[in-house]
């Protein structure tokens, strides 16, 4: 008897966790909130994020290319010398390729937008990306994703 009613529990349990409705993560929300949160924190004109945001989007393309790499290169230890001194020089390279891609874009930005904006807009998209981390790793109560939505930390 007190074996069935543990069982009972458990899938009860189970039932109302799966039940609850958690907010799925959309990529697209997530840009258009960090866009707002740039172009407000940077204090960009509707012309100047005309400009500003597709470079801005094409510079994160290319780095999810790399980024996708990096991820395939893994996380096992190559079995040799030989093997981790490899590894160790492609990580370099790729480290190296999403640097690049930066500079390349920061002049491209830099071209459209004046100096001191575009210096906001990357301190603005660090302090977006910090923020989001930090909602997801504490949630609140009841769904996943970032708590206190646009109150600053």
């Amino acid at each position: 008897m007190k074996k069935t009613m543990l069982i009972l529990t458990f899938m009860l349990l189970a039932m109302t966790i799966t039940a609850q409705d958690f907010p799925k993560f959309s990529p697209e929300k997530f840009d258009a909130d960090m866009e707002a949160f740039v172009t407000k924190e940077a204090g960009l004109t509707q012309q100047e994020a005309t400009k500003f945001f597709p470079l801005f989007r094409e510079m994160h393309q290319k780095q999810r290319a790399v980024y996708g790499k990096m991820r395939n290169m893994g996380m096992q230890k190559p079995a040799d010398e030989e093997g981790c001194a490899k590894a160790i020089k492609e990580a370099d390279r790729l480290n190296l390729e999403l640097r690049q891609i930066e500079l390349t874009y920061h002049k491209k930005m830099l071209q459209v937008v004046s100096a001191s904006k575009v210096f906001d807009a990357i301190k603005a998209e660090s302090r977006f990306h910090r923020r989001m981390m930090r909602g997801w790793q504490h949630p609140p109560m009841g769904g996943l994703g970032p708590q206190q939505k646009g109150k600053r930390r």
